[in-house]
């Protein structure tokens, strides 16, 4: 009974709670709110293309109640459902969330979404909307995906220009600055609304071409913006202090004289514009300082530090014009300053090494020199290590880190990283700066005030205990001992200074100041705090930061991970995104506060000073730092010059273009200051090449520094500031584009954000570019019950109808334009030429299961050749063009065919065209198998080279000269093995060069040989080639083409001497290729099979590197890590290494040669399909495809039989596409009342090209009307040509076939009967 009675009172609470339960729910379902009619009509209009939008700002306070409402309504059917509603629901409510800047909640729905709806790829607002929640998080990767999607499903959408303003800030920030020009264009000629005023995306293309080192184009861009009408205050200081600044550290605009009066000017009228930019003030100093106007120079100077935040690089600045005016102390103090402002400061570590080494303390100079070869943007660590190396060897002086030789003054020892810690108050964080005249005001002479950095009486005690029992000290314990006792004597030294300092007695100081030649050390790229991009809000809700400017250069240790990113667990989004009211409360702080000025936009192109542009700036010996030499003394004897060469030499002077960068909305951060358009761009900051993406999609985290340092948050002083650029107000939102924030290291979004079962949306599953066909990519989603409560009355989005043709490709053409009529207006760029049904293309998942570790060196096909008949036996042909071999190298080709080489030896190419233009690459000289920075000291997959251009006559000199200087290099080696002429650089010899410096080298490549009139002889000996590795032949696609791709379906040369490379690629659109070595020397090629590339190009982006357009070199152990399979072999004079369909490969020369190759297209479906996928890969990368796959086809479906079926299907898929999106435009254009103007095609004219986005223009061409009267045809496709004028004025619509012609040709290209019998 008892047990009963439990179990009774029990049920009675179970039924209380369950009636409590309901009547709690009948209190949830009055108090939920309901929708009008006339809301439902409002909403279903609203989605994430408003976000960012003027017209969602112009009722703030009505939209934000009526999208609240929403909310609360939406989550409450979605609580009454338990969930099972239609997707559109969390779609919408996702899109609420993010005009409500509630963004992690966005995400959250956004994820919902993506794992309930199939195709949700075709939804171009949820893309958008998801790209701009990943754009908020700093998610670069992620962001960028969805973006290029949107733009590869609905080229026109509303928000395109929103999304390539976004695309070229993103590619900016990564380094790939070719992209990020492109997008910025595309965003210039639209003229919808963007968050950027266009001056300031003019800005952005000016600093583009700087950073590229395009410094004309970038003086004429900068000075024609100056000219624009109404230019904002903001961009126009922007402008002129990187006008400035340009003009004072790139030497190629002029004499030294001239350049620096000119910068002088700019930067005066910069701050005429802007007087509270502490970047133009520190410039401005630089420059002062370069013609030893000292007093103007420390005016400057403390100017800037009274605008703006201490900067590392400001107190470097001073620690060296102090030194020149013979004030140890007082340069001391500054350098002091800027490493406790950013350890890894390398130029100002080495600059307090050498002040150590002028007051003969050797042992402090080493321990500040290997504080700078720690740095990882040190690019002499040789020269360092070699002065360390020297000093070590030398006897010490008694007391030599005691008193003073040489200079008559003693220096405190070297500052440990104990002190360093003690920083917060640090002298760096006092802000007026004493000129070398008023050394009474000097920061380190305060007598009145006890300074932070002296010991305490703890410290003394424990440094007594220690010193009594020393001889059983631990080593730990020992290193805190010296760290102590260097405390009490920099105190010691202090006081006896200060005691100095009362008495009345005054340092010297120079009136005529430091040499004209630059005596400061060059601005280093900032590292930590690192420039932020634009409108790239952290998710925290962090208080909103005083606009106080600050020089960017200051560094704030940051966490080891960017906790901004929000979903480190899969299944699991934190809630802690700012809150609507703060968020719009932020946003009107940002329009009123934030300038574009303020911060430095060199970085914001890229925040971590690029490091390729400062090797090659180095290389060149240029912009030194003031006050260090262009090279560092090769012998260690030497005493070491003031400054040793800093690792910003090159930069160096130059490194501060950007700070000024693009208009930025708050002050420069050290990252930012660094000019990146300047060849410097930060040679003293790190810039690893990490990006922000995962090896894999599920990778949980990445190790960034480089764009974590961007994305990070100082303290959360760019958070709020940065967080609501969307919105355009009085002021440009653009000035949140360049807030800085530090941290060292960002996270990678986590999660599987590739599998649909992820929390975390993402990309979907990775698929194969074209699937394996239609059937692979099914229309039809499935989804999940679709409840609507029917009492609630809400209306789905109007969104256009996605229209699927589904028809066949064997009907007439008139039944295809019938069912194809009125399926969109997009025209050719809005789809693609794959099925219907496929989603965007995506990246190959890896072969599965991998290759076990035995079989990643497969050997390489192999067949040799002994005569005529074995080069045309069929087989070969079918060998070589057989998918499971990925490359064939077919021996004794030469010798069996007879063909005369000779004709294409450095002798003959003289005789017959000495005058023939050769483009040059300048590389480093190093072994085939590693890739090193130009340092030396890191291995890395960024292959670095210069361009120029020469003729076949003097390369030839330097081919001859290189070959005379190695043999006589071999001759005066003794005792070792005399080596062949074709193997005197092999890797071993090579490697060896290493250990030093590495040599630089040139190779002459895309020497383009198709005139037949200067290169008859040498094509007709082309002509004895088997049919199918001719450059010219009916089964080669490329013949088919009807006009000259160089370098495809014509011939290129190679001039090569040792360690020449061609750089990791595929071939344009994946065709197959012939490369013949020439001699006399040998070719070492690698090569990856198709099915890797996927990994491949993931590796690239590791690497932040573009992997369509990007030099690259990949290191083989990422690739053996990777179960990568890499082929290695020798081409020998006469081999003819074919390489098969989309091959992954790089080559390097073992000796001096030349080589010739050539595109070839099988005529299999394997070719086409690949060649489409590359097309289409490419549309949605905004790549040009050299190979016009659509003119291709059609001129195939002209000439051709085809008996293959896949083959055929395919190319009459392509014909049918072609025939509706013919068919869509000239409707869109009858509606719009656009008449066409007849234009024949004329023979062997090109396909044509949009000249804005690259796309494939087909039969209707939009051509400027200016244009089209001059004969020069500017054709745009019909995308671009609606971005810039909405009805098409000024657009002249040509049509090169009739529909009647076109249909013809459908109809007649029918499957021919397979051949029984193969051949060649």
């Amino acid at each position: 009974m008892k047990s009963c009675g439990v179990s009774l009172a029990a049920a009675a609470g179970d039924e209380e709670k369950k009636m409590a339960a309901g009547k709690a729910s009948e209190r949830e379902e009055e108090d939920a709110p309901r929708l009008s009619a006339q809301e439902s009509d409002t909403l279903a209009r609203i989605d994430s293309s408003l976000f960012g939008d003027q017209r969602l700002h112009e009722d703030g306070a009505s939209m934000k109640a009526l999208l609240i409402k929403a909310v609360r309504c939406y989550e409450s059917v979605i609580q009454k459902s338990e969930g099972k509603v239609d997707p559109e629901f969390f779609c919408q409510l996702g899109h609420f969330k993010l005009l409500l800047e509630e963004y992690s909640k966005a995400l959250s729905a956004y994820q919902r979404y993506y794992s309930l709806q199939s195709d949700y790829w075709k939804n171009a607002a949820f893309l958008y909307g998801l790209g701009m929640v990943y754009f908020h998080y700093n998610a670069f990767q992620w962001a960028i995906k969805a973006f290029q999607e949107v733009l590869y499903i609905e080229p026109g959408f509303s928000r395109a220009k929103e999304i390539h303003l976004r695309l070229g800030l993103m590619f900016k920030v990564n380094t790939d600055y070719e992209s990020s020009l492109k997008h910025f264009q595309l965003a210039l000629i639209d003229s919808n609304q963007c968050t950027l005023s266009k001056a300031e995306i003019q800005f952005h293309i000016a600093h583009l071409y700087e950073i590229q080192k395009r410094y004309r184009t970038a003086k004429e861009a900068y000075e024609s913006l100056l000219q624009t009408e109404n230019l904002p205050a903001q961009v126009k200081a922007a402008t002129l202090q990187q006008l400035g600044w340009m003009h004072h550290t790139v030497e190629q605009l002029g004499d030294k004289a001239n350049k620096d009066s000119y910068a002088i000017q700019c930067l005066q009228k910069s701050l005429e514009a802007d007087p509270n930019s502490g970047q133009s003030w520190y410039f401005l100093g630089r420059c002062y300082s370069s013609i030893g106007k000292v007093q103007d120079a420390f005016i400057s100077y403390r100017q800037s530090i009274d605008k703006s935040e201490a900067s590392a690089d400001t107190w470097c600045s001073i620690g060296v014009l102090y030194q020149q005016q013979n004030q140890p102390m007082d340069a001391l103090q500054a350098y002091i300053c800027a490493v406790q402002l950013d350890h890894s400061h390398a130029a100002a570590w080495m600059d307090l090494g050498t002040l150590y080494e002028s007051c003969n303390q050797p042992q402090d100079a080493i321990k500040c020199y290997i504080n700078a070869t720690r740095s990882k943007t040190c690019t002499n660590t040789a020269a360092l290590a070699a002065r360390i190396k020297y000093l070590q060897a030398c006897k010490p002086h008694p007391g030599s880190s005691g008193a003073s030789h040489g200079s008559g003054q003693s220096l405190p020892p070297h500052v440990s990283a104990l002190d360093q810690a003690e920083g917060q108050t640090s002298p760096a964080k006092r802000k007026r700066t004493a000129s070398p005249a008023k050394s009474s005001e000097s920061w380190s002479n305060n007598p009145a005030q006890t300074p932070n950095w002296y010991p305490s009486p703890q410290k003394l005690q424990l440094l007594e205990q220690l010193r009594v029992n020393r001889a059983a000290l631990k080593p730990a314990q020992l290193q805190m001992l010296e760290q102590l006792e260097a405390q009490l004597s920099a105190m010691n030294l202090h006081q006896q200074q200060m005691r100095h300092s009362s008495s009345g007695q005054i340092r010297p100081s120079l009136t005529n100041g430091p040499s004209a030649e630059s005596s400061l050390p060059a601005h280093t790229a900032p590292r930590s705090p690192a420039l932020r991009p634009p409108f790239l809000p952290s998710p925290a809700p962090r208080p909103a930061p005083q606009p106080s400017p600050s020089v960017g250069n200051n560094h704030t240790p940051g966490s080891g991970s960017n906790r901004d990113v929000p979903y480190l667990q899969p299944n699991t989004l934190p809630h802690n995104c700012t809150s609507p009211a703060e968020a719009w409360k932020s946003q009107q702080h940002l329009n009123s506060t934030q300038g574009l000025q303020k911060s430095p936009g060199s970085q914001s192109a890229c925040p971590n000073g690029d490091r390729r542009l400062s090797s090659s700036a180095s290389a060149d010996g240029s912009h030194n730092q003031v006050g260090h030499s262009s090279t560092t003394p090769s012998d260690p004897s030497e005493p070491a010059v003031n400054h040793l060469s800093s690792t910003s030499s090159p930069a160096s002077s130059s490194s501060h273009t950007a700070t000024s960068g693009a208009p930025t909305g708050t002050a420069p951060t050290k990252e930012s200051a660094v000019p990146q358009g300047n060849a410097s761009t930060a040679t003293n900051h790190h810039s690893p090449h990490h990006s922000l993406t995962p090896a894999s999609p599920a990778a949980r985290s990445a190790d960034n520094p480089q764009l974590s340092a961007l994305l990070g948050g100082k303290d959360g002083l760019a958070d709020s500031r940065v967080n609501h650029v969307h919105s355009r107000g009085l002021s440009s939102p653009v000035s949140a584009l360049f807030t800085a924030s530090p941290s060292p290291r960002s996270i990678e979004p986590a999660g599987s954000l590739n599998k649909p079962g992820s929390a975390t949306p993402g990309p979907p599953p990775t698929v194969t570019v074209n699937g394996s066909g239609g059937g692979a990519c099914s229309e039809d989603s499935q989804s999940p019950l679709k409840a609507e409560p029917p009492e609630l009355c809400i209306r789905a989005p109007h969104r256009p109808a996605h229209s699927s043709s589904t028809v066949s490709i064997y009907p007439t053409s008139a039944d295809v334009l019938k069912a194809c009529r009125n399926l969109g207006k997009n025209g050719l760029s809005s789809s693609s030429i794959l099925l219907n049904k496929c989603p965007p293309p995506r990246l190959p998942p890896p072969p599965s299961p991998p290759l076990p570790k035995d079989k990643l060196n497969p050997p390489t096909p192999s067949i040799y050749l002994e005569n005529k008949r074995d080069a045309f036996f069929p087989p070969l042909h079918q060998f070589c063009t057989n998918p499971s071999n990925p490359v064939t190298v077919i021996r004794g080709l030469a010798g069996a065919l007879k063909l005369d080489l000779g004709l294409f030896s450095t002798k003959t190419l003289v005789e017959a065209n000495p005058d023939h233009l050769v483009e040059v690459r300048t590389q480093l000289c190093q072994p085939a198998d590693e890739n090193w920075d130009a340092s030396s000291t890191r291995k890395q997959w960024r292959c670095e080279s210069s361009r120029s251009y020469t003729t076949i006559a003097k390369f030839a000199q330097y081919q001859a000269a290189s070959f005379q200087e190695s043999l006589r290099e071999e001759n005066e080696k003794k005792g070792q093995k005399e080596l062949s002429n074709s193997e005197m650089t092999s890797s071993d010899s090579v490697s060896r060069r290493r250990k030093g410096p590495l040599k630089q080298i040139k190779f002459g490549t895309n020497i383009d040989v198709s005139d037949e009139k200067k290169w008859k002889l040498q094509l007709q000996e082309l002509g004895k080639l088997p049919a199918f590795a001719r450059v010219v032949s009916a089964g080669n696609l490329l013949s088919h083409v009807g006009h000259s791709i160089l370098g495809m379906n014509t011939v290129q040369l190679f001039m090569k001497v040792p360690g020449s490379r061609t750089p990791g690629h595929q071939k344009h659109n994946n065709f197959c290729a012939v490369n013949i070595n020439i001699g006399p020397g040998d070719c070492e090629w690698f090569a990856v099979p198709e099915p890797y590339w996927g990994v491949m190009s993931e590796f690239c982006e590791k690497n932040n590197i573009n992997f369509l357009k990007g030099s690259w070199w990949p290191n083989l152990e990422d690739l053996y890590e990777s179960n990568v399979p890499v082929y290695r072999f020798i081409q020998r004079p006469g081999d003819l290494v074919w390489l098969n369909t989309g091959t992954v490969h790089w080559v390097q020369a073992i000796g001096w040669c030349n080589n010739i190759s050539w595109n070839v297209g099988p005529l299999t479906a394997y070719q086409y399909k690949l060649a489409v996928e590359r097309y289409e890969w490419n549309k949605l990368q905004s790549v040009k495809s050299v190979v016009p796959m659509v003119h291709l086809s059609w001129n195939m479906a002209r000439n051709i039989k085809v008996s293959d079926h896949k083959l055929f299907e395919m190319i009459k898929f392509c014909l049918l596409r072609t025939l509706k999106q013919c068919q869509s435009i000239k409707e869109a254009l009858v509606a719009a009342g656009k008449e066409t103007v007849w234009h024949r095609r004329s023979r062997d004219e090109p396909a044509h090209y949009c000249t804005i986005c690259e796309v494939e223009v087909f039969n209707l061409l939009f051509v400027t009307s200016d244009s089209y009267s001059r004969k020069s045809y500017a054709v745009h496709c019909q995308d671009c040509a609606r971005k810039g004028s909405g009805d098409l004025d000024g657009f002249v619509v040509l049509e090169q076939f009739k529909m009647e012609d076109l249909m013809h040709i459908y109809e007649q290209f029918s499957l021919a009967p397979a051949l029984h019998s193969s051949s060649s």
